[in-house]
């Protein structure tokens, strides 16, 4: 069974971050966080830690600092993890910096916590194309 990557943009508050982020680039900047507390509270009601809590907290021997990677790099990184970081033209998020850290920490579980996900009950699409070629089946 395949899962869906979890989209970061579709946790609550990141797209109109990301939007104001396309609407003045400074806003994706680190130092925007200072300027704009509500990037931080949705840092902090997403994943438990702003991103300068995130920075600040101490890493495991042998952490290989990847939220300090080109956004590009952390994209594929953390595809693999099972998280989609990207707009919807495949482009890493304008505001990825402001959420690499604490979701870096709570992927590998070090700081912070992963928000919630209800567990998915629709069927899959081969599951339902399935029950239908059976349906047809059963008539013939």
């Amino acid at each position: 069974m395949t899962t869906a990557l979890r989209r970061l943009i579709d946790l609550p508050g990141v797209d109109a971050l990301e939007y104001r982020a396309i609407l003045k680039r400074d806003f994706a900047e680190p130092e925007a966080r200072a300027e704009f507390p509500e990037i931080d509270a949705c840092a902090t009601a997403l994943f438990g830690l702003t991103a300068d809590e995130a920075e600040a907290a101490p890493r495991p021997a042998g952490w290989d600092d990847i939220e300090r990677k080109t956004p590009a790099l952390q994209a594929a990184a953390f595809e693999a993890e099972g998280w989609d970081v990207t707009d919807n033209n495949r482009r890493p998020l304008r505001v990825l910096g402001h959420f690499s850290g604490p979701l870096w920490l709570a992927v590998r579980g070090v700081a912070g916590s992963l928000p919630f996900q209800a567990e998915n009950t629709a069927p899959e699409a081969w599951a339902s194309k399935l029950e239908a070629e059976a349906k047809r089946f059963r008539k013939r």
